[in-house]
């Protein structure tokens, strides 16, 4: 596991602002890799914390994708998942409440999975929020205070 983050130390880290670059959407275009696209971005937070913001999505399955903010681990070459949105491609287990669901779902990390040696982002959600990767990449942005910049020009999901 990539460290331990309390649960008030990780509410700290999503509500962190997170600045995109100006030219954050050309940085997020997609790239092919074996069976699925793929792509990274690393973000620098107003309190110094070193984000990355990962994107992936099937070629063959459209609700086969991923969207991920983790934070780099200090003194590590570790990523901490906070918050990952998944498709509606498998079938998902909380295991310690012992409930299975089928859903578009979103991966929230939690000190109770850590603690029983879980991965950080074991505990999962449904929702009806998105039903695609676009509408997930906009909850993730709403949902973990990514400021975007102001742009007169194209949609926020241009070429992605």
């Amino acid at each position: 596991m990539a460290g331990t983050y309390s649960d008030k130390e990780i509410a700290v880290l999503v509500n962190e602002r997170k600045p995109l670059p100006p030219d954050w959407r050309n940085r997020i275009r997609l790239r092919p890799k074996s069976g699925h696209e793929e792509r990274d971005l690393e973000v620098t937070g107003e309190a110094g914390s070193r984000f990355r913001i990962i994107l992936r999505r099937s070629k063959v399955n459209a609700i086969d994708f991923s969207i991920i903010l983790a934070v780099c681990v200090p003194q590590s070459n570790q990523l901490f998942r906070l918050r990952r949105y998944n498709g509606k491609s498998h079938e998902h287990t909380n295991r310690l409440e012992g409930v299975t669901f089928y859903d578009f779902h979103i991966h929230i990390a939690t000190e109770r999975y850590q603690a029983i040696g879980m991965r950080e982002d074991a505990y999962a959600e449904p929702t009806n929020r998105y039903g695609d990767f676009h509408d997930a990449l906009s909850c993730l942005i709403e949902d973990v205070n990514i400021n975007v910049p102001l742009d007169r020009q194209g949609t926020l999901f241009e070429e992605i």
